[in-house]
């Protein structure tokens, strides 16, 4: 398994398997696509611990898929590439390097009776990169926790919620959007309604701002190895 490959991505394909015929703005093809992956990785997370992984992740191109591994204690990156198979999606082809990882370090297991000369002997076949640590490491995200539709009856994006004068920002959307949908302009009650507990939202938000914190990649999918789990790629 030692070649080498660009790390380009599948441009607007799905992130599971690689379709990218009527995909639109999608990230998967399907919910059941999305799936069968993370069931594959998942149920390979053994081979992760055996071979002591911090943190990992996995990707693909049209040609090949990649797995680049962080060990713990070291700042080294350590790439498995496996060609793809033809007619077989990425999920199977990730099966099948694992299996193949994973026979070579039993393999070593049962010669020396060692389990860290089998894991010393399965990153000797991996191909050493260059890359930085960061490449496997993610930044940690923190996202509002505010629900979309509240900035969508306002007419306002996640950026405005940067705003150092959120309040005035929220107003004045909502004295704006109030013009349009008051009943007493000609407007709809149901839509003011959700328009005014949106703003009683934001302006709450405001006051105590809370965030969802998410780290990952947006192409990628990552492994942390200290809670020994799969995070599908997840947007900037």
């Amino acid at each position: 398994m030692k070649s080498t490959t660009s790390d380009s991505r599948q441009a607007n394909g799905c992130l599971s398997c690689g379709i990218s015929e009527n995909m639109g703005n999608r990230k998967y093809c399907s919910i059941k696509c999305r799936q069968r992956l993370r069931y594959k990785l998942d149920i390979r997370t053994g081979l992760l611990k055996a071979l002591n992984a911090k943190y990992a992740t996995f990707y693909f191109t049209e040609e090949v898929i990649i797995m680049d591994m962080l060990p713990y204690g070291s700042n080294e990156i350590f790439s498995y590439i496996l060609p793809r198979s033809l007619g077989r999606k990425p999920a199977e082809d990730f099966s099948r390097m694992a299996d193949i990882l994973g026979n070579a370090w039993w393999e070593e297991k049962n010669r020396t009776k060692k389990s860290y000369l089998a894991t010393r002997h399965v990153y000797q076949q991996a191909i050493k990169s260059n890359k930085s640590v960061r490449s496997v490491k993610p930044v940690e995200n923190k996202i509002p926790a505010i629900e979309k539709t509240a900035l969508l009856y306002l007419k306002l994006g996640r950026p405005d919620l940067n705003s150092i004068e959120l309040k005035k920002t929220v107003k004045n959307a909502y004295r704006k959007q109030a013009k349009i949908h008051h009943p007493d302009h000609g407007g709809d009650t149901v839509s003011f309604r959700k328009i005014h507990a949106a703003y009683e939202q934001l302006i709450a938000w405001a006051e105590n701002p809370t965030f969802i914190k998410r780290r990952g990649f947006p192409d990628k999918w990552f492994y942390d190895g200290n809670n020994s789990k799969w995070v599908q790629p997840t947007p900037l």
